[in-house]
């Protein structure tokens, strides 16, 4: 089962890593200056994972492949890595609809 970290950037923002089951991170935040606005992006990121035409996938100018999961008003709530290939893109995205809606969360910043 996946998980959410919170940790704490060096600027003092908060962030949030979606953590698939082997470890590996699928999904990251932007940062936040406060915590509880951290912990309201995790539950727009469950929300939002359920619904496909919210993933937004793009084409970097290298040729890799990433995608954005947006909330309801387009904002984005969480970006991917990049990928080598369309498909390991898809699996990225199939992996967030998998893990996000019940992952746990983990605070770090404690």
């Amino acid at each position: 089962m996946g998980k959410f970290v919170v940790s704490k950037r060096s600027n003092g923002e908060f962030q949030f890593s979606l953590k698939a089951d082997n470890g590996q991170t699928i999904l990251s935040s932007e940062g936040y200056k406060a915590k509880p606005s951290c912990m309201n992006g995790i539950e727009s990121v469950r929300k939002n994972a359920t619904v496909a035409e919210r993933f937004e996938k793009k084409t970097a100018s290298n040729g890799k492949f990433h995608f954005n999961l947006k909330s309801t008003n387009g904002q984005v709530v969480g970006s991917s890595q990049m990928y080598e290939s369309e498909s390991g893109c898809d699996n990225g995205i199939a992996s967030v609809q998998k893990n996000a809606p019940d992952a746990a969360i983990v605070d770090e910043t404690e």
